[in-house]
């Protein structure tokens, strides 16, 4: 670097060269820059960042586009090779891939994650796609070539989709009844997907599945194959690909006597692991493993094949590792490194002799090899170290000096790869070029060639069963007890030709040709019309709620019908409906938005001229529960009904849950409809609440409530000074109520209730409640009640009950007076409730002009603001009519005025 034309010494942490450019990114702890050269390194210019680049993703094809994912988790894209970039996503996300034209990523919500697709170079919140409407499961998506899978989970159960070449998701097709557990993708290799599925009865096991071309039906290849714990505790599947034969697998199945092979590759790059094959030796596969009736790490050995898995031998008794030399002319085996060792074991003739030489003085516990490739390097790098005390130690050995000679013509032969002696594999005929066994030359260069490769004739065992359809005892593959091989494509139209699966379909990667071929691949079919048959009615996302306002996506399918020639309707329960004249109009689906909450019946008719299908659903629309209010009475009577009823804003219509806790109840009374009836037979004070339930969220209010057998009232106003300071909210009413029985004096305040109504101007209730101690009797107790009663309407005759708001403002009481037009009246009001049947109120008005109209008593009620909270219900008496009304004294504005004065004169 201190060559660089013009730039400071700088440590770097990153390098890339891209074609004829170079991009160099600076260690993030000492400054965050990108330098950039275009003439092959000769100069460098710096271009500074304003981020910290966590990873860069280059395009495949355009040199000069990258994305760069940063340390706070903002996604950046630059189509300049980095000289230039601009913000993509904002909020957290993970990018995901470049191809074509596509930038892929995910957008992190918390624990929730969308999938986010949009243009390169216009990838702005409007010009965004969002394939799903919900979340994906978080770390379920692969980018694997051609494909892209992701998982969704609905109601517990897993769905997964696949897009081909980006083209939109599919959802993955597996048998009916497989209910995977959990997928893998083993391989995308030779243009299909293999996949190991655990499906809902199995623990310790998976099946392996392989897919059409587009990765979109899967069949079952193999049963039952084993998993074991690695390292981390993670389970793995016993599953290797070996290298250098296209589409061979190695898997272990469940226990039985055999060679069990450990299927596991090493995490640690010098060490070669539990099985090892290379593909520049083809056929050859060395591996550590046990004869047994199940796979064991205890008393393993070492064992070899030379003929891709067809026969094996044991080479070893105690685990090694093995690596091939010599572009795999040669193996070469070191014991493992719990056992220290001066020597390694070669073999020349792929296991079957091998001849030990020693590389160290003392012995070495061998913590890796480093096998340099390369036609003219024949370099191996042993290290590890004498002792656990002891440092690292470096051993290199040159073992050019092991061949007599380089290999020519003569020393190769041919090699047939076959199945237990069938060479026809996946319908043709292969032919490698490998070193004859024995022979100490040099390879020097890649001979795994294949020399030949000659298409077989297509027989029954070149085709698997098609999805839908199950291999039976005798080889036949028949249709699956769930599944309906007459169901046509619903894009089938008549007129058209569909093909129609014999039940088998060629292995994509199979190149048999003729044979039985043409009777086994699916036949083209006329589209025949037929009525509408499995008409099926979901939601894009398979729920059936849906916010208020929100966009509901219908998705209609037929299973059986002329798509194109079918009359599709949908209504959507709330007196909108909308008709297509075929399916092709419904693919991307029906969206809707719903303006109330309610619970609403979809119903879809799927019509053409030989009949129709129907198919419904309920759909639940609510929207967000923000407040609740619990509307009860303060004071009831014993033993009499009372109606509760909970008040939600946003209203809804029986879309809701309730819950009521009734006093000591260990249960609550739950319910559809926002009001219930009630009897208390216990006096006392009784705690009543509420809980409604919306979605995942849970409102509630409480209410106290006294029980009595009988008890009386006052209704009250107040001087205006108090309507100025009234914020109108629950805990200011409270506070007051509890300051005017603050202000009665000579009166218990048990016996005391004050209930200030919400709404303004302020009013209230005062209660007056029979003593605890009842010993006296009833009778007596009413009359001491009645006693009480007249003091305070007295005393509030008088305006002599009055409290400080704040210093200097004093707020007086009074009975409750009303202005009807341009008319006062004031209302004396003593109302007695009891269990008599009969509720008395006598009411004392004063009136100057004649008044013709009634006054309806329970509007005093309902005129203060009822509309807003609960708390404006009164006492509850015993019938429904309407309390009696005695006409008494009346007093002028101009007397109260002067009455207000004198009480004023008096204090001062």
């Amino acid at each position: 670097m201190s060559d660089f034309t013009g730039l400071t010494v700088v440590p770097f942490c990153f390098f890339f060269v891209c074609f004829f450019q170079i991009m160099v990114l600076t260690d993030p702890e000492f400054e965050s820059s990108i330098l950039i050269s275009s003439d092959e390194g000769a100069s460098y210019q710096k271009y500074r960042l304003n981020f910290f680049v966590l990873s860069l993703l280059f395009h495949h094809t355009q040199e000069d586009w990258a994305l760069a994912y940063s340390h706070d988790q903002k996604l950046y894209s630059s189509f300049d090779f980095g000289r230039k970039w601009q913000l993509v996503m904002h909020s957290q996300s993970h990018l995901i891939s470049i191809s074509h034209t596509i930038i892929l990523f995910l957008s992190l919500l918390t624990t929730d994650c969308q999938y986010v697709t949009c243009r390169a170079q216009a990838c702005s919140e409007s010009s965004r796609t969002y394939p799903f409407s919900g979340y994906i499961e978080t770390n379920s998506l692969v980018v694997q070539d051609e494909y892209v899978f992701v998982q969704v989970t609905t109601t517990g159960r897993a769905s997964y989709y696949v897009s081909y070449q980006r083209e939109p998701f599919v959802r993955i097709k597996i048998p009916k009844y497989s209910l995977p557990k959990d997928m893998h993708i083993v391989s995308t290799d030779q243009g299909q997907v293999f996949t190991a599925v655990q499906e809902w009865n199995q623990n310790d096991t998976y099946n392996l599945y392989i897919s059409d071309t587009r990765g979109i039906y899967f069949t079952l290849a193999l049963e039952n194959v084993r998993t074991s714990r690695g390292l981390g505790g993670n389970s793995m599947i016993d599953l290797y690909e070996v290298a250098g034969i296209e589409g061979m697998l190695i898997a272990n199945r469940k226990p039985f006597c055999s060679l069990h092979l450990q299927l596991q590759m090493s995490e640690n790059p010098y060490l070669s692991g539990s099985i090892s094959t290379k593909s520049s030796a083809p056929g050859v596969i060395v591996a550590t493993g046990n004869i047994g009736s199940e796979l064991s790490y205890n008393n393993v050995a070492m064992f070899i094949s030379s003929d891709a898995g067809n026969n094996w031998r044991q080479i070893f008794e105690e685990e090694h590792n093995v690596w091939f030399l010599d572009k795999g002319g040669a193996l070469v085996a070191v014991k493992q490194p719990t056992v220290p060792t001066r020597h390694l074991w070669i073999s020349f003739d792929e296991g079957r002799q091998w001849t030990r030489h020693s590389f160290s003085a003392l012995p070495l516990f061998v913590d890796g090899v480093l096998v340099e490739a390369g036609a003219e390097n024949q370099i191996m790098t042993f290290f590890g170290h004498f002792s656990h005390r002891s440092e690292w130690q470096l051993i290199k050995i040159d073992y050019k000096s092991i061949f007599t000679r380089r290999c020519t013509e003569g020393d190769y032969q041919t090699w047939h790869l076959h199945n237990q002696g069938e060479p026809c594999i996946m319908g043709q005929k292969q032919i490698y070029m490998k070193r004859r066994p024995g022979n100490y030359c040099m390879v020097g260069w890649d001979n795994s060639r294949i020399l030949s490769a000659e298409p077989c004739i297509c027989r029954a065992h070149d085709f698997e069963c098609d999805y839908g359809f199950d291999r039976r005892g005798d080889g036949n593959c028949l249709p699956a007890f769930w599944f309906n091989p007459s169901t046509l494509s619903r894009s089938c139209s008549q007129g058209q030709n569909y093909l129609n699966s014999t039940g088998y379909r060629k292995v994509v990667a199979n190149n048999c040709t003729k044979g039985v071929k043409e009777m086994y691949t699916a036949r083209k079919q006329q589209c025949l019309n037929r009525p509408p048959r499995g008409l099926v009615l979901t939601t894009h996302d398979d729920k059936l709620t849906a916010n208020m306002g929100s966009n509901v996506t219908f998705l209609v399918r037929l299973e059986e019908g002329d798509s194109m020639r079918t009359n599709i309707q949908l209504d959507f329960g709330d007196g909108t409906a909308v008709s297509y004249s075929n399916l092709s109009w419904t693919q991307e689906g029906i969206r809707h938005v719903y303006r109330s909450a309610g619970i609403f019946r979809v119903t879809t008719l799927a019509e053409n001229s030989l009949g129709f299908d129907t198919s419904s659903l309920h759909l639940h629309v609510t929207c967000p529960v923000e407040h609740i209010q619990l509307l009860a009475p303060y004071v009831v009577i014993k033993n009499k009904e009372v109606n509760l009823t909970a008040v939600v804003w946003p209203s809804h219509f029986r879309t809701l849950t309730y819950f009521w806790w009734l006093g000591n109840n260990t249960e609550p009374i739950i319910t559809l409809d926002s009001s219930i009836s009630h009897t208390f037979s216990t006096e006392g004070m009784v705690t009543v609440t509420v809980q409604v339930s919306s979605g995942d969220s849970i409102l509630q209010n409480t209410r106290s409530i006294a029980i009595q057998e009988f008890f009386k009232s006052l209704l009250l106003s107040f001087s205006p000074n108090l309507d100025e300071a009234n914020p109108d909210i629950p805990e200011w009413r409270q506070d007051v109520g509890r300051v005017i029985k603050k202000a009665v004096a000579d009166i218990p305040e048990e016996q005391l209730l004050v209930a200030v109504f919400p709404g303004i101007p302020t009013a209230a209730e005062l209660f007056l409640l029979p003593s605890r101690n009842q010993s006296d009797g009833r009778k007596r107790t009413e009359e001491d009640l009645e006693q009480i009663s007249e003091i305070l309407v007295n005393a509030l005759n008088q305006i002599s009950v009055e409290f400080e708001l704040k210093p200097g403002s004093r707020v007086i009481v009074y009975i409750t007076q009303l202005t009807l037009g341009n008319k006062t009246v004031v209302l004396h009001t003593v109302c007695s409730y009891s269990d008599d049947l009969v509720d008395i109120c006598s009411v004392q008005l004063l009136i100057f002009d004649y008044i013709s109209q009634k006054i309806p008593w329970i509007n005093i009620y309902a005129e203060v603001n009822h509309e807003k909270e609960q708390e404006m219900i009164s006492t509850v008496g015993q019938n429904d009519a309407t309390p009696k009304i005695t006409l008494n004294e009346f007093s002028t504005q101009k007397e109260l005025m002067e009455k207000e004065l004198e009480a004023c004169a008096k204090r001062e």
